[in-house]
């Protein structure tokens, strides 16, 4: 086990991890995600699967949307890579393992991960750690939102060109977020060079949520906030398409979990799908 002495990583990135790992431990190929670099970097003490935030059963639709998210952004960026677009910035980076996966693609661009400084403190030390590389490309930009400071200067500070276009991709985030903070990065994301594209998640009230699916949600719900990092937003799918437009994107479209599901999750044996609940901003500028 690592030494966390000073430095702890947020508690919804490691899950998240480990339930990335979880999807190839417990479901059937072909894997969406193939990802196990964030075990280890989580390094979770003996006996995490028996955690009850990882019962294979009880989590498989939490699981099967942070595999699509993951896929789906990676898809995202490697096609706007063939165009021409070298730059990939990551709000609220946590565990993400982009650049440790899939250097093949990753180091032709210049990736910034934007997190917490206790967060970003720990990753670097856990990499370097592992005996992973932290390569010129990759920048490790630590933001501290809650003493006010600003992530888009921090990024410029970084080395982040703001003449030439980029993938923005902010997941797993909204929620956590007022609408008011949601609107500024929409702006500010939206002043960026033509052809940049922002990939945004957010979740759908409650009602508009499956059924079935709302008691896992409301307890998800319940553990965010006991955590005190409540859950305070959420969107409408035209809701969040007006923001968009508002804030001054070119062009903004919706990825719903039924479009996810069926170029992802289609013919499997499993069972595994995306349940509704957590959709997907595409913008472009």
């Amino acid at each position: 086990m690592h030494d966390k002495q000073h430095t702890e990583p947020d508690s919804t990135a490691v899950r998240v991890a480990l339930w990335r790992a979880l999807h190839v431990q417990v479901d059937s190929p072909p894997y969406v995600l193939e990802d196990e670099v964030g075990l280890r970097l989580a390094a979770p003490e003996d006996g995490w699967r028996q955690r009850p935030d990882m019962d294979p059963e009880g989590t498989s639709g939490f699981r099967a949307s942070i595999v699509a998210r993951a896929r789906f952004i990676e898809e995202l960026v490697t096609e706007q890579l063939s165009q021409g677009v070298t730059q990939y910035v990551i709000l609220g980076a946590g565990l993400d393992t982009f650049a440790q996966r899939r250097p093949e693609i990753a180091s032709r661009m210049r990736v910034f991960e934007v997190d917490q400084p206790v967060t970003q403190a720990w990753k670097r030390q856990r990499l370097i750690e592992l005996g992973f590389d932290i390569p010129e490309w990759l920048r490790l930009v630590p933001v501290d939102f809650e003493a006010g400071w600003s992530w888009w200067e921090q990024l410029k500070a970084a080395g982040f060109d703001a003449s030439r276009p980029a993938v923005v991709a902010s997941t797993g985030v909204t929620q956590y977020l007022t609408k008011d903070a949601i609107r500024a990065t929409l702006r500010q994301v939206a002043t960026l060079a033509p052809g940049s594209t922002l990939a945004m998640t957010f979740l759908l009230p409650l009602e508009l949520t499956e059924s079935g699916l709302r008691p896992g949600f409301e307890a998800a719900s319940t553990g965010a906030r006991a955590s005190g990092t409540p859950f305070i937003s959420f969107f409408t799918p035209s809701e969040m398409l007006a923001l968009a437009r508002e804030a001054g994107f070119r062009e903004a479209r919706h990825v719903s979990a039924t479009d996810l599901n069926q170029r992802y999750f289609t013919g499997r044996t499993d069972g595994l799908r995306l349940p509704s609940g957590e959709e997907f901003l595409v913008a472009t500028t």
